[in-house]
């Protein structure tokens, strides 16, 4: 039947009002998404969920599996893209929406008592659809912390046999980790005599960032490098005083500058202008670079 009579199904309903309903479907998704999906994409998209739904009303099992991963599929690809929970729900839910409108021309109480159980059906797939975006966003966002927790601990060689260690922000267990396991990898591909850990963007050093520094150090050591902490600036040094933290036989510095003149000089290096000599080995650079 296709007039919406007292014996019309929920299946037959979707079949013969196909098109209006497919269309103000997409009408209704396209508004949510404010044109970040082309409409060709979200009609061949959306088209494809309504062939999935009809078979799977239809007492299809294997429809009804490639719906629901379907669903999650284009759920996950909402949430990398940056869309929010509502569009990607409203994407589900905007099929009752179009689907009662066109119910609701026809006036048949058969239709709307079929309505209320499909409106229950794509209540279920819309709490799916939601659960799967969540848990995808939920990775997306994890995902983005660990590269962000890679970008802002980086080694960088700075000279032969010297490796940069720039501190920015709050030192943490988390950072600690990844600036060790970064360290220690880059010193057995480099085989870097010397590591420079700077913490002159580190806002406070307390008790607990002294002892991260610290089994960084000793990690370091234990491959054979000598690391020089550089970066104590005044109200540093006050606050490890005053905390009593003790660095033992770490060599510090209170600028990278004089790290980097430090480890030069060990190695039998030293920074001098290029009319100039010192008692180690020299080397000259061009005027406008380092010259060592």
């Amino acid at each position: 039947m296709t007039d919406g009579s007292d014996d019309t199904s929920i299946t037959e309903l979707l079949g013969s009002w196909r098109e209006p309903v497919l269309d103000r479907w997409i009408e209704l998704v396209g508004e949510s998404v404010r044109g970040r999906i082309t409409e060709r994409e979200l009609r061949s998209e959306l088209t494809e969920l309504y062939g999935l739904v009809e078979r799977a009303l239809a007492g299809d099992d294997t429809a009804a599996g490639e719906l629901r991963a379907t669903l999650a599929e284009i759920s996950r690809g909402r949430a990398r893209q940056g869309f929010s929970a509502t569009e990607t729900a409203v994407g589900v839910f905007a099929l009752k929406q179009s689907l009662y409108e066109q119910v609701r021309k026809t006036r048949g109480q058969r239709a709307y008592s079929e309505l209320i159980d499909f409106s229950s059906y794509v209540d279920e797939l819309g709490l799916a659809t939601f659960e799967t975006y969540a848990s995808a966003r939920e990775q997306v966002i994890a995902d983005q912390a660990e590269q962000l927790l890679e970008l802002s601990t980086p080694v960088v060689k700075v000279w032969d046999g010297v490796l940069g260690v720039p501190l920015v922000g709050t030192l943490d267990s988390a950072r600690t980790q990844v600036v060790m396991e970064t360290l220690l990898q880059t010193l057995v591909d480099t085989r870097s005599r010397f590591a420079v850990i700077d913490i002159t963007g580190v806002a406070a050093v307390d008790t607990e960032v002294a002892q991260h520094l610290m089994r960084t150090v000793m990690a370091a050591r234990l491959m054979g490098t000598h690391c020089v902490i550089s970066g104590i600036r005044p109200q540093i040094a006050q606050t490890i005083v005053t905390l009593g933290i003790e660095f033992g036989d770490i060599v510090t510095k209170s600028s990278l500058a004089d790290a980097l003149a430090y480890v030069l000089e060990r190695s039998g290096l030293c920074v001098v202008p290029s009319t100039a000599s010192c008692g180690g080995t020299t080397q000259h650079a061009p005027r406008n670079g380092l010259e060592a």
